[in-house]
């Protein structure tokens, strides 16, 4: 009886080497899988980078004219209209233009609803939008490894931001009013995108290839309103006349 029972004993033992040395077996050639594909996608990665053209700054472009909008002729106007700022100095006037465009980009940048511009001109704001097909190329980064690199935008899940202007909403009474388009200048889109991988969740999401329609315009119009209405009756005061 000994006997038999130490065949047992043996015969489980032996069972047990078998499954760890398969399982041992199966865990190597996985990883040898593993390895495998890795280099093999390297590879393909490798042979797919295109090389990067040095794009010929001598070469000759089209230019559109520029108007400076600050020039004589608006100082002139300005005077003319306004005649009690008429002593003003230019550089002044200048600078509170700068820094009124400042405060109005600056405020577009940290209200997801984006803000009403002054004189019923329209409706700004930033919208979060789908990635295009077509290339982002960094430049930079483009010139110093030789290859072409683009941008992924991982930091905000590959959404893009877009400044959007809309003047379509019923308050927007203005005189030919589709013949007008915003223009974001170098500060404000540098700011935008400084700002928009930290806070990106927090925008409207738009789509870029479709204009912002009167339908929409008026929804989210009345989806500004209904908050400021929220808003105001939060603190009414019936005894306060």
């Amino acid at each position: 009886m000994h006997y038999i029972h130490k065949k047992k004993l043996q015969f489980v033992g032996f069972c047990d080497n078998n499954s760890i040395a398969l399982a041992l077996a199966g865990a190597l050639f996985f990883l040898v899988y593993l390895l495998v594909s890795l280099i093999f996608s390297i590879l393909i990665y490798i042979s797919s980078m295109k090389e990067f053209k040095k794009p010929d700054v001598k070469a000759p472009r089209f230019r559109p004219a520029i108007k400076n909008v600050l020039d004589k002729d608006f100082f002139k106007l300005f005077k003319k209209k306004f005649i009690r700022y008429k002593e003003i100095d230019e550089t002044l006037i200048r600078t509170i233009i700068k820094k009124f465009n400042q405060t109005v980009y600056q405020n577009v940048i940290d209200n997801r609803d984006g803000i009403q511009l002054p004189e019923q001109m329209g409706w700004l704001f930033i919208g979060t939008c789908e990635q295009s097909k077509k290339e982002n190329i960094d430049y930079a980064k483009s010139l110093k490894y030789g290859v072409t690199v683009t941008n992924k935008n991982w930091e905000s899940d590959g959404k893009l931001a877009k400044i959007f202007f809309s003047n379509h909403a019923p308050k927007h009474k203005i005189k030919n009013r589709e013949f007008w388009s915003f223009v974001a200048c170098r500060e404000f889109k540098r700011a935008v995108a400084k700002t928009y991988p930290e806070n990106w969740p927090m925008y409207v999401i738009a789509d870029p290839k479709t204009k912002l329609q009167w339908a929409y315009s008026r929804s989210v119009y009345k989806e500004i309103k209904a908050k400021e209405t929220a808003k105001a009756l939060e603190n009414y005061n019936e005894f306060d006349l």
